[in-house]
C-alpha cells in the first residue's frame, strides 16, 4: 500500500469521525473496516464513472449493502467529486440527503437505498442482468457484511446470479468477523465462506481488505467466464483506533469524553478540527 493511499485513508478516517461526532451518530467501526475497499473502488481506477454525469448509462454500479457504513461512502464520494463537500456538513440534519444509511434519489451518485440488511445482492444481480441485456461491458459491485450473510435473501440472490451467469457481478465481503453484539461465528457457527460461495457457483478470491494495492489487483482481475465473483476482504472492525478494533461494543456508539481523547490521539485530530 502506497504512502499516498495511507495518508488519504487516514484523512478520510478523520473526516468520518468528525462528521459522525458532530452529527451525533455513526457506525464508526463498520465504516473503518470497509473504508479502504470503497476508497479503492472509487479512487484507484476500479469503478468506471463520470463525476460530471453521475447518471451516465454505461457507468459501473456500486451498492453498499451494509448500509450502516454509509459515512465511509459519503466521504469517499466527496473525494471522488460525486458529492459536494458541503453536503457532509448536512449529515443527519433536517432536509439533508445524507443520513445514517444510503438514500437513492434522482440523478444521484447513490445507486440504491440500503440499510435493511440482506437486499443489496438482489439489487446488484438485477443491475448486472440489466447491463447484460443492454449489451454494455459495465460491471456491478456490491459490498456485503459478513454478519449480513445470515440473511436468507443473500443466498437466494447468490443462486440466481450464478444461474444467470452474471460474470459482470462482483461482490465484496467485508469479513471483519464481528456483528452487532458478538463474533459472527458465535451467532451462526457454520461460517465457511469459501465453501459456501463456491457451492453456489461463484469464483472466490481473498484479499487483505486494508491494502489498496492488493484490492485493486483482485478487483480488476478478469472474471471466470459465466461465473460471478466474490472477493473475501479480510478486515479489522474499527481499524485505525486501537480502543475500537475488534471490539463489538463499538458497533453503534460514539466515545464519551474520556474515550474521545484516545480517538483524537489515534486519528491525529485536534480539538480545533473537531470544533
Amino acid at each position: 500500500m502506497s504512502q499516498f493511499d495511507m495518508e488519504q485513508c487516514a484523512q478520510l478516517r478523520k473526516q468520518i469521525f468528525i462528521t459522525g461526532y458532530k452529527g451525533g451518530m455513526a457506525h464508526l467501526a463498520s465504516c473503518y473496516s470497509c473504508l479502504e475497499i470503497i476508497y479503492t473502488l472509487y479512487r484507484k481506477g476500479v469503478l468506471r464513472y463520470d463525476p460530471k454525469d453521475p447518471a451516465w448509462k454505461d457507468r459501473d454500479r456500486f451498492i453498499l449493502s451494509k448500509g450502516h457504513g454509509a459515512l465511509a461512502l459519503y466521504t469517499v464520494l466527496c473525494e471522488a467529486g460525486l458529492l459536494a463537500e458541503g453536503e457532509l456538513e448536512t449529515y443527519l440534519q433536517p432536509g439533508s440527503h445524507i443520513g445514517g444509511e444510503p438514500y437513492r434519489r434522482e440523478a444521484s451518485c447513490i445507486e440504491a437505498t440500503t440499510g435493511s440488511l440482506g437486499h443489496g445482492l438482489s439489487m446488484a444481480a438485477g443491475m448486472a442482468l440489466g447491463q447484460k441485456l443492454d449489451g454494455t461491458d459495465a460491471k456491478t459491485y456490491v459490498l456485503l457484511g459478513d454478519g449480513e450473510c445470515q440473511e436468507g435473501s443473500v443466498w437466494e440472490a447468490a443462486m440466481t446470479a450464478s444461474s444467470l451467469s452474471l460474470d459482470n457481478l462482483v461482490a465484496i465481503l467485508d469479513a471483519n468477523e464481528l456483528q452487532k453484539t458478538r463474533r459472527v461465528d458465535e451467532i451462526l457457527k457454520v461460517v465457511a465462506w469459501q465453501e459456501k460461495w463456491e457451492a453456489f457457483g461463484w469464483t472466490v478470491r481473498h484479499v487483505d481488505g486494508h491494502d489498496t494495492e492488493q484490492l485493486k489487483q483482485v478487483l480488476t482481475e478478469a472474471p471466470n467466464a459465466g461465473k460471478p465473483t466474490i472477493v473475501i476482504a479480510h478486515t479489522v472492525k474499527g481499524k485505525g483506533v486501537p480502543l475500537m478494533e475488534n471490539n463489538p461494543i463499538w458497533h453503534f456508539r460514539l466515545p464519551n469524553k474520556k474515550e474521545r481523547e484516545k480517538f483524537l490521539q489515534a486519528l491525529q485530530i485536534t480539538d480545533e478540527e473537531l470544533g
